[in-house]
């Protein structure tokens, strides 16, 4: 029985206490099979989908579920009130056991085996077969509206998702809200939520809704399938066969990605303030590559025999066992970020445990670039204990003096999962306000947040059963 751990509110805050909200060796340690710890879920003003999700290697892929948050009581949605509120989990699924995929791919030095199939909410859809009778099946009726609270639990891939002939009212993302506004697809990267309403207004028949993969990177094997579900109207008439399916973008639609993220925006009303730090105190530019590793015998299955890594302003992060405060706030190399060509010795990362301190109260901005190294990819980055607000984004490498000028400091949308699409960037502000401690190839980095002076600004000490390592 492996060792486990539940990251239980994935995009919760947890308000000044991190320890129910681990990647594991991170904020607290795996627990031990035949022993038991309570989890404790903090919240404060989110409202809307979040989710939880196991958060040991790619355990996640098999055991998460919805999270949901509705409106205090006397309170009401910012919209009318749906007929019905529907998860939709949109996860992924391999002919193998998932943790032999991990140990697989991590043994080899290379890239994990695509999965053999999507999901939506356990099934793969009548798409593939030997899954008709399993198919999820959602029925309505005519002239009700319905929300559709969308998580995606896929391990690394940005999904499209839409609705044969209706189109979807997009009211929330990350457990906060929108403005309202239409669309024929959503992009979900993973970790996401998407919270949309679907008016069931078509002529009374079976639709498909569907989801498949976005991949930029030619040459990549991607699981290039497509799960559905069907959408059945409550009544008597005759069903065409089979259901109408929906019409999604390419699979390579970086536009189609890109507008809809950036279509995103906050409420931003009396009821459901926002708070954008102005005053920014901490600028960082974090640069996000895939890189690689000298293998033992040069037999890996990465480039040149090498092995895959990947890394944050070129530090491959090593699980702690002790840890330096030494993260770079800036790339220690300065190169075209998103230039062809690049020089093979900047594929080569350090393997480090460093960590970025803030001071209790600090006012961030962070610059997430993405590079071109070894072609370049999309990045989805998910930020622990804290939502953020996304200000700004494009393609290209990121211009201090020139792509600020066109921030959205109004009602940028406020989210805790955000995707940087490939050789582009995206910035993000936050207040480190949230004191706490808190991937296989090494893709991510940890902040310190130090305690305030008020007695509210302190981080409560950890639970008595907190699992040991």
């Amino acid at each position: 029985m492996p060792l486990f751990i539940i990251d239980l509110s994935h995009g919760v805050k947890q308000p000044r206490y991190p320890w129910s909200d681990g990647p594991e060796f991170i904020t607290q340690c795996p627990i031990r099979p035949g022993t038991n710890f309570s989890q404790r879920i903090n919240l404060s003003d989110e409202e809307g989908t979040l989710w939880w999700h196991a958060h040991s290697d790619w355990s996640r892929a098999t055991v998460n579920g919805a999270l949901i948050i509705r409106p205090a009581n006397k309170t009401n949605y910012p919209f009318p009130r749906p007929a019905a509120e529907i998860p939709i989990i949109l996860g992924e699924w391999w002919k193998s056991d998932v943790q032999a995929v991990v140990n697989e791919f991590l043994a080899s030095g290379g890239d994990a085996n695509k999965s053999d199939a999507f999901l939506i909410n356990g099934q793969p859809g009548d798409l593939y077969p030997c899954s008709t009778n399993d198919t999820f099946k959602l029925t309505v009726e005519k002239d009700k509206t319905y929300m559709l609270r969308i998580v995606n639990a896929v391990m690394n891939n940005l999904m499209f998702f839409s609705v044969a002939n209706h189109q979807l009212t997009v009211v929330g993302t990350d457990g906060a809200y929108v403005k309202p506004f239409k669309s024929n697809y959503i992009t979900i990267s993973p970790g996401e939520t998407i919270d949309v309403l679907l008016e069931a207004n078509q002529n009374p028949n079976h639709y498909y809704m569907g989801a498949k993969a976005y991949n930029s990177v030619v040459g990549v094997p991607f699981d290039n399938t497509t799960t559905t579900a069907i959408i059945q109207y409550r009544g008597n008439y005759t069903a065409s066969s089979p259901p109408i399916l929906p019409d999604l973008p390419n699979f390579d639609d970086t536009n189609a990605l890109f507008n809809f993220t950036r279509s995103l925006k906050s409420l931003a009303d009396k009821t459901h303030p926002i708070n954008v730090p102005l005053n920014v105190t901490t600028n960082l530019l974090f640069t996000f590559s895939v890189n690689t590793l000298p293998c033992e015998d040069e037999s890996c299955s990465g480039p040149n025999g090498d092995r895959f890594a990947a890394s944050v302003n070129n530090i491959s992060f090593v699980l702690p066992r002790v840890y330096g405060d030494e993260f770079p706030s800036f790339p220690p190399l300065n190169f075209n970020f998103t230039g062809g060509s690049l020089p093979v010795d900047l594929q080569r990362p350090n393997r480090r445990t460093e960590v970025h301190v803030l001071e209790y109260g600090t006012n961030v901005e962070i610059v997430l670039q993405g590079t071109s190294l070894l072609g370049g990819v999309d990045h989805p980055i998910h930020l622990h204990g804290y939502s953020f607000y996304v200000v700004g984004a494009g393609f290209g490498n990121f211009d201090k003096d020139k792509d600020p000028l066109n921030y959205n400091l109004v009602d940028p949308p406020l989210q805790n999962t955000i995707a940087v699409v490939r050789n582009g960037w995206a910035a993000i502000r936050f207040k480190a306000d949230n004191p706490e401690r808190h991937v296989s190839w090494g893709m991510e980095m940890a902040f310190i947040v130090k305690d305030g002076k008020g007695s509210q600004e302190k981080l409560l000490p950890p639970p008595p059963d907190m699992p040991q390592c």
